[in-house]
């Protein structure tokens, strides 16, 4: 048996790594041929796949040092949701997993979400195919204008 381990963490000798050594360590010893791979050493194109991209992956990852340093810097701040996938199913297409990761990540930051947009979107110009999505997404800009005027909330956000 093969096994192939993904060290995803920055640091090489951090916890996850003893972790995954010690599993591969009594993989070895039952006989499998294992093979180590620290991801932070390659030169890896940001790409995404049953989520959202990597490029807002690492931008939301850096709110943590915000939030670090203000634990209240998103409480009570709206944010509005747009989010498209390649296929005809939320759930096969991976949009669900996005929409999970976000109510949590936002529930934890005690921030509030104003409102979601989602569909099956596959190529450019899809979006002014639909005009339904075209209209959730531009009522979704007035309720962030409209619930920031009412609580006189300076700043807002609208991830994509």
């Amino acid at each position: 048996m093969k096994i192939l381990i993904l060290k995803g963490s920055p640091r090489p000798d951090g916890s996850s790594s003893a972790l995954s050594d010690q599993l591969a360590a009594g993989a070895e010893k039952m006989g499998a041929e294992v093979e180590k791979i620290f991801l932070h050493s390659m030169d890896i194109r940001p790409f995404y796949w049953f989520t959202y991209s990597a490029q807002l992956k690492t931008c939301i990852d850096r709110w943590y040092s915000l939030w670090n340093y203000k634990h209240d810097a998103f409480k009570n701040k709206p944010f509005g949701v747009i989010l498209v996938y390649g296929d005809t199913d939320l759930y096969t297409s991976g949009g669900i997993h996005a929409i999970h990761t976000f109510e949590t990540m936002f529930r934890f930051l005690q921030a509030r979400v104003v409102g979601w947009v989602y569909g099956s979107l596959m190529d450019v110009g899809d979006a002014q195919k639909h005009p339904g999505l075209m209209e959730q997404a531009f009522q979704l800009g007035q309720r962030l204008v409209a619930c920031t005027s009412l609580t006189g909330i300076q700043s807002r956000l609208s991830l994509l």
